[in-house]
């Protein structure tokens, strides 16, 4: 099932494909990121797999998040963790490399899309109240939206679209300082196995958590995670 869900989102396989040390690196740093964040962070969906194997045409890496039940509508709190986990690959490459990739184009395209349907659709902030400011289109040959409103009001949304950009990436930033020990963690054990499934995930977080003397901010354990080995994928 995951495989199909890895085919459809990520393409296939290219295990043939070769990168050089420095790109596994950052890969490995930046699906770190993004695993990390969407464990702890309150909406997000669920970590199913980790992976530094690059897939399609051009993923080096990718991180699967699956929601725990099947869901039709999403509240403001789990499209600000889904903006989050999107800001953790980026973050992750500033805290730990010291130097951004151009591997997060795609995941600040999409954190930014989500805050603006936030605010000209769902009507889930204060700077339109809940005046809709982009309308769906369902016109034959004619998709998207469509948009009606002043200069102002395009300027007070793209500030506000950029402030809380820029306020949810220092709070992804301060997670992973907080636990920059647990992410050398779990790249340690991608450059060695290069897949890792959700429950090895939540293990090597909670391990760094009690190793710490930390009160755990995971948010998809009810109970504790079980010993697991992890092997490598033939």
């Amino acid at each position: 099932m995951i495989e199909a869900v890895e085919r459809a989102i990520a393409g296939l396989e290219k295990k043939s494909r070769r990168i050089n040390p420095e790109e596994k690196r950052i890969v490995s740093y930046h699906e770190s990121g993004h695993a990390l964040i969407a464990e702890t962070t309150k909406g997000a969906k669920k970590v199913s797999k980790v992976s530094i194997i690059p897939r399609g045409l051009a993923a080096l890496g990718y991180t699967l998040n699956t929601p725990e039940e099947n869901k039709f509508l999403a509240q403001r709190h789990e499209l600000v963790a889904e903006v989050d986990v999107l800001l953790g690959g980026r973050a992750a490459e500033e805290v730990f490399i010291g130097e951004i990739s151009t591997g997060a184009g795609n995941d600040l395209e999409r954190a930014t899309d989500i805050i603006k349907a936030m605010v000209g659709l769902y009507g889930m902030s204060n700077v339109a109240g809940l005046m809709v400011l982009e309308k769906q289109r369902n016109t034959f040959l004619a998709g998207g939206t469509t948009k009606d409103y002043s200069e102002k009001m395009a300027e007070e949304v793209d500030s506000y679209v950029k402030n809380m950009l820029q306020e949810r990436y220092e709070i992804v930033l301060q997670t992973l300082k907080d636990y920059s020990g647990c992410i050398e963690n779990i790249v340690t054990s991608l450059k060695e196995f290069e897949t890792l499934d959700g429950e090895q995930l939540r293990k090597i977080i909670r391990d760094f958590e009690i190793e710490n003397g930390m009160e755990s901010r995971m948010c998809h354990v009810k109970e504790p995670v079980e010993n697991q080995e992890i092997k490598k994928e033939e």
